[in-house]
C-alpha cells in the first residue's frame, strides 16, 4: 500500500471515525475495544519509535513563563467571568462541597487523561501527519479541529469550544518545543483550572 494512502486511512480511523462512533448509541464494550485498539497502535508506535520520554525532556521554562503562563491567566480570567455570570451554582462548586473528591480527580486527571491525549493528538499526530499536511497552519487547524472532535461524545458545544482552543494552544506549544512534558504540563493547567472553577459538570466528571 502507497506509504501517504496509509497515513490517510490510520488518520481518518484514530482520528475521525473512532472518535465520531463515541457519540452514537452502541455497544458500550464495542467503543472500548476500538478506543483500546487505537490506543494500543499509538502506544506500539510511540514506543517503536522512542517517541516516549518524559524524564529526559528538556522544559523550555522560558517559553513557559513568557507565553504559557500569560495566556493561561487570560483564559482563566475570562472563564472565570463566564461560569459566574451564566453557571453561578457551578462556582467553584467541587472544592468547597468535596475537596478530597476534587483533589483525587485532578489527579486522576492529570496522570491518566492528559497524558494519553497529549502522546496521541500531540506527540503521535504531528510526528506521524507532519508528513501529509506540509502546511504548518493547516497541520494545527487540523490538529485543533480533531482534539476538539475527540470531545463530541460530551455533546457540548461549549465543550467543543474549548477543546479546539486548547487544541490550538497545545499544537503551538507542541510545535515550538517538542516537549510531550510541556504540554502535558499546559493541558492539566487548563483542565485543573476549568474543572475547579465549576465547568467539571460539563466534562462529564462526577458531581459533588
Amino acid at each position: 500500500m502507497d506509504f501517504k494512502l496509509r497515513l490517510y486511512i490510520e488518520f481518518l480511523l484514530l482520528f475521525i471515525l473512532i472518535p465520531i462512533s463515541l457519540a452514537f448509541e452502541y455497544n458500550t464494550i464495542l467503543k472500548l475495544f476500538f478506543l483500546f485498539l487505537g490506543g494500543v497502535y499509538v502506544l506500539v508506535y510511540l514506543i517503536k519509535n522512542k517517541l516516549i520520554h518524559f524524564i529526559k525532556s528538556i522544559i523550555n521554562w522560558k517559553l513557559f513563563f513568557k507565553v504559557v503562563i500569560p495566556r493561561f491567566i487570560i483564559i482563566a480570567t475570562f472563564s472565570t467571568v463566564y461560569i459566574y455570570y451564566f453557571k453561578r451554582a457551578n462556582f467553584f462548586e467541587m472544592p468547597l462541597n468535596n475537596p478530597k473528591l476534587w483533589l483525587l480527580i485532578l489527579g486522576v486527571y492529570s496522570l491518566f487523561s492528559v497524558t494519553l491525549q497529549e502522546c496521541m493528538y500531540r506527540t503521535f499526530y504531528f510526528h506521524r501527519f507532519e508528513k501529509i499536511f506540509k502546511n504548518k497552519t493547516y497541520l494545527i487547524i487540523v490538529n485543533a479541529l480533531v482534539f476538539s472532535l475527540a470531545h463530541s461524545f460530551l455533546k457540548n458545544w461549549l465543550i467543543l469550544l474549548f477543546t479546539f482552543v486548547g487544541g490550538v494552544l497545545f499544537a503551538l506549544t507542541y510545535i515550538k518545543t517538542r516537549s510531550t512534558l510541556l504540554v502535558c504540563i499546559e493541558h492539566a493547567l487548563y483542565g485543573f483550572w476549568l474543572f475547579t472553577v465549576g465547568i467539571g459538570k460539563e466534562l462529564a466528571f462526577p458531581e459533588s
